[in-house]
């Protein structure tokens, strides 16, 4: 099932995922090392990532929410499909709870519970990426019909039949 949504022939979904993953992976991260005592400022830099990674996050499930819609009801595609979009909908009410929580925080820092908020958060996140690996590499969603390993670039328009 080729994507519905694409810029220059590439679906867009998997262009956009990237950043909100890394955002958030590097927020925790940030956030681990504030707690054990590393620099102030890593708390307050995990804040404002976590911010972004929402953002970007949103325009992801945007994104993927015009893919989901176009897979066929009933099938195995669909039933991991959604699993996928509610999974990445865990993740960003956890960390939206934690960015909230933040918001009216002095310093902007996490603590133990927060942290573990985040981690959580984050295994829910490997799952869902296993998820969507899934619908792309065993369930073809998102892949061009052409497809194979001679295809011409996606930049030259179909050739004529």
């Amino acid at each position: 099932m080729e994507s519905r949504l694409k810029v220059l022939g590439h679906p867009v979904h998997p262009m956009l995922i990237p950043f909100p993953v890394g955002l958030l992976v590097t927020a925790v991260i940030f956030d681990v090392i504030d707690a054990l005592g590393g620099p102030k400022f890593l708390g307050e830099v995990a804040y404002w990532n976590i911010l972004v990674g929402l953002i970007g996050g949103l325009l992801a499930a945007g994104a993927g929410a015009f893919d989901l819609l176009a897979i066929p009801t009933g099938t195995r595609a669909k039933r991991v499909a959604l699993s996928h979009a509610a999974a990445n909908l865990a993740v960003i009410l956890l960390f939206a709870a934690v960015w909230v929580v933040r918001l009216n925080s002095e310093y902007r820092t996490a603590g133990g519970a927060l942290i573990a908020i985040e981690v959580v958060a984050l295994a829910i996140l490997g799952a869902s990426a296993w998820l969507g690996g899934e619908l792309v590499d065993r369930l073809g969603v998102g892949v061009n019909r052409e497809a194979n390993l001679d295809a011409p670039s996606s930049l030259r328009p179909p050739a004529a039949r």
